[in-house]
């Protein structure tokens, strides 16, 4: 409506375990509940009237959609950013089928709650870290992204600068290497932990130690590992039985296995300084560990039999040979080169960032086209034989591993370099591969030569705004930005980033409702505060995001045919700033349907004055404080939408207008200001509420449609006007409020507060320290 070409498309990530698990549970096959779901909600949206280009919409399971992934994948493969490798998972023996991390509940499988353990498995991965510094460079010039989702990803890449230094086993040759940031501590460390995964964890462990180190680890395997890292989670460990040498003291360091730390960051080996790490401290106090103090504010000495904590701030060093007395921030760089010098270890820069995980042993996503031979090895399937396309005639039951595996025809193919026997691969990916890239395809989503027109794609990306849940910041925003990249130098596109704009929308929360026969209940599904089923008395909890398993959800369907599309559009942009959660309650849904009979009589009530009139009539009078009122109004709720998306506020801001226009008493008197006014709310209202609008518009009299007329633009010189109300405070309490000519200056503003009888009052036998201005809008008075 002002003049962009705007691409605003909708399409279907249809593939993964959500829509598995809903098949499973309900019996059918998931392409039969993915499509169904597909075909019910797209009717659903445009019952809404919402304005998707429906041109370019395409479902990620269709085979015409993931070959250009499949192809994708080849290319990433010819350059090594695709590889294969031994990676542990979550295993549920029963069912026989790998279990994503949201699937272990209490270290038991969701479906059978039989124990999940830990597997070595081949896995396919993505090479994200090759991408690492450029990832994190470029968070810098994302402006238009939300500062807490940056954060997350800088923290998530883990930029860490430090020094890699290796521990030399007791009567052994071999090492543990760690890396620290603090090797200003490294005299302190009087023990090491390691994490239960590290591939020394059963190695080290003395035959005296064996079951009580296997026992331990698992028994953290079943842990969660965000849990195992959180301040308020129980530090606990085993003693391995061996011990490694601390390179600069000589000292033993017994060798311990520690719950909170994890293989996922550093080497998985943590060299233990107690005096200076809050977590190793609480963990040397429990398995009674010595504690050497090598760091201690100036003037102060501290004793290790009697600290309550660690001490983590700056200070001088001691007990650090060398070192003692320096400052332990500045020595950090003579330290490193020391231990470089003397070959004990090497500055290195670390990243917490690791390799992409995609391989998914579940049978609803995209083949991955790769062909086992015995022969020629892995080898990738030709380009001409793509897609891979994933077999509807399965039997699914959820059971025994992907149905992939069980597939004949699927599974045994000739190798395409030998012609030999060969397997297909029957891992399929990892769902946020479709959606890392889907966005690119809807600049092109009919072009059948490439993944990606590059022309189109060039033209339209990166994408000017997403919208997204802060969810997904290191998952989905991030494999997208490594996608894009990779796409990049694939040649398919030029852009180095996917999305100049993000704003990550709130929730949508609801009251839930529970029977204690029934449990939770639909809406509907109470009446009068009873359920329905049983007429036992309803129990309301809290809001809570809207969730079909908790059955406090509302069918669009329902408000559509109770109140209209409007109402429901206008409550969903009214109740709540886009980037807040929005709590649906069905008052707001009453007064918004309200509100639109209000703009119906509105126009129907003036409608013979309106059309007797055109609406470029000249204002006069108290016209003229209406006509300033409309071009407010227009300026508010185009600043207000455009790039803010502050709908709430937009609104409310039409809602004042037509306060006003019903206050206005000489309508009859002014028809052309009426018939401009109501005009505009009509126009300024379209993009909420199209369907009333587009009636009215017809009613007024109008062929020619508000998207073709555009959108309203503001008259500056309507704004102007020759008094503005100034708020005045004494002493910052609001004590009046004034009149001034627009022009005037703040020594007449002054005189004009002093003789206003309110603020009068307020300023008798005291004397007038200070005033403070704010042209236009405030005056305050100090005084005493």
């Amino acid at each position: 409506m002002r003049g962009f070409n705007v691409l605003h498309p909708m399409g279907w990530d249809a593939f993964g375990m959500p829509a598995e698990n809903a098949a499973i549970q309900h019996g059918t096959h998931p392409a039969k509940w993915t499509f169904e779901n597909i075909d019910n909600m797209r009717a659903q949206l445009k019952k809404m009237g919402l304005s998707y280009d429906w041109d370019r919409e395409f479902a990620t399971c269709d085979p015409e959609y993931y070959r250009w992934e499949q192809l994708i994948f080849l290319k990433m493969l010819e350059r090594g950013l695709a590889y294969k490798k031994s990676s542990s998972v979550n295993w549920c023996p029963d069912c026989q089928t790998v279990l994503a991390n949201e699937q272990v509940e209490e270290g038991c499988c969701w479906r059978c709650d039989n124990e999940v353990v830990d597997k070595e498995l081949e896995q396919w991965f993505f090479k994200i870290t090759d991408y690492t510094e450029e990832l994190l460079a470029e968070t810098e010039n994302l402006s238009g992204w939300p500062d807490p989702v940056l954060t997350m990803q800088r923290n998530w890449i883990g930029r860490s600068t430090g020094c890699e230094i290796d521990f030399t086993l007791v009567d052994s040759n071999e090492t543990i290497r760690v890396f620290t940031t603090r090797q200003d501590t490294l005299w302190g460390a009087t023990f090491m932990s390691l994490a239960p995964e590290h591939p020394l964890a059963t190695s080290l462990a003395t035959p005296d130690r064996e079951a009580e180190v296997k026992a331990f680890i698992s028994k953290v395997r079943r842990q969660d590992k965000v849990k195992r890292t959180a301040d308020d989670f129980e530090k606990e460990g085993v003693f391995t039985g061996s011990y490694c040498i601390n390179p600069v003291t000589g000292a033993k360091m017994p060798i311990f296995l520690a719950n909170f730390v994890l293989m996922d960051y550093g080497t998985g080996a943590v060299m233990a300084v107690p005096t200076h790490d809050q977590r190793d401290f609480e963990f040397a106090r429990k398995y009674d560990l010595p504690l050497v103090v090598v760091i201690q504010p100036e003037g102060e000495t501290f004793d290790p039999a009697t600290m309550a904590e660690a001490w983590t701030g700056p200070g001088l060093m001691v007990n650090s040979g060398r070192f003692d007395g320096m400052e332990n921030q500045a020595a950090k760089e003579e330290i490193a080169d020391f231990l470089e010098q003397e070959g004990l270890g090497k500055k290195t820069v670390n990243y917490r960032l690791r390799d992409w995980g995609v391989s998914r042993q579940r049978y609803w996503g995209t083949p991955i086209p790769v062909i086992y031979c015995q022969q020629c090895g892995v080898v990738p399937v030709p380009e001409q034989d793509l897609p891979v396309e994933l077999p509807r005639d399965v039997a699914f039951s959820g059971e025994g591993g992907s149905p992939l595996a069980q597939h004949d025809s699927f599974v045994n193919v000739p190798c395409p370099k030998c012609g030999g026997a060969a397997r297909r691969e029957t891992d399929t990916f990892d769902t946020f591969v479709e959606s890392s890239w889907y966005f690119a395809r809807y600049a092109c989503s009919d072009y059948d030569q490439a993944p990606l027109d590059r022309d189109a794609a060039d033209y339209w990306l990166p994408v000017d705004q997403y919208i997204g849940g802060i969810e997904h910041a290191v998952m989905h925003l991030l494999y997208s930005r490594f996608f894009t990249k990779v796409m990049r130098d694939l040649g398919y596109l030029s852009a180095d980033e996917p999305f100049q704009r993000l704003l990550c929308q709130g929730m949508v929360c609801m009251e839930t409702l529970s029977c204690p026969e029934h449990g939770w209940l639909y809406p509907e599904e109470v009446a009068d505060g009873t359920c329905h089923h049983c007429g036992k008395p309803a129990n309301a909890g809290r809001n809570e995001k809207m969730s079909k398993s908790k059955k406090n959800v509302v069918d669009p369907d329902n408000i559509i045919k109770r109140y209209g599309a409007d109402t429901a559009r206008l409550f969903t942009l009214f109740a709540s700033p886009p980037e807040k959660d929005l709590e649906w309650k069905d008052q707001g849904v009453e007064g918004c349907y309200r509100f639109l009979n209000r703009v119906w009589r509105l126009v129907a009530d003036n409608h013979a004055l309106l059309t007797s009139t055109a609406s470029n009539a000249p204002a006069s009078g108290p016209g003229i404080d209406l006509r300033r009122q409309v071009h407010q109004t227009i300026k508010k709720v185009t600043e207000d939408v455009d790039g803010r998306f502050h709908f709430n506020t937009a609104i409310a801001a039409v809602m004042e207008l037509i306060n006003g226009i019903n206050a206005f008493e000489a309508k009859a008197d002014h028809p052309g200001v009426m018939r401009e006014a109501i005009e505009s709310i009509v126009r300024l209202l379209n993009p909420f509420v199209p369907h009333i609008t587009s009636e009215l518009w017809e009613l007024l009299g109008h062929r020619e449609t508000l998207d073709e007329l555009g959108w309203p633009t503001w008259d500056e010189a309507a704004l102007k006007q020759d008094e503005v109300l100034i708020v005045v405070q004494v002493n910052g309490k609001v004590r009046g409020k004034i009149n001034v000519p627009t022009a005037a200056g703040q020594d007449d503003v002054v005189d004009v507060a002093k003789q206003d009888a309110n603020v009068a009052r307020f300023l008798e036998d005291k004397a007038l320290r200070k005033a403070i201005y704010v042209p236009g809008r405030l005056l305050n008075l100090v005084v005493g």
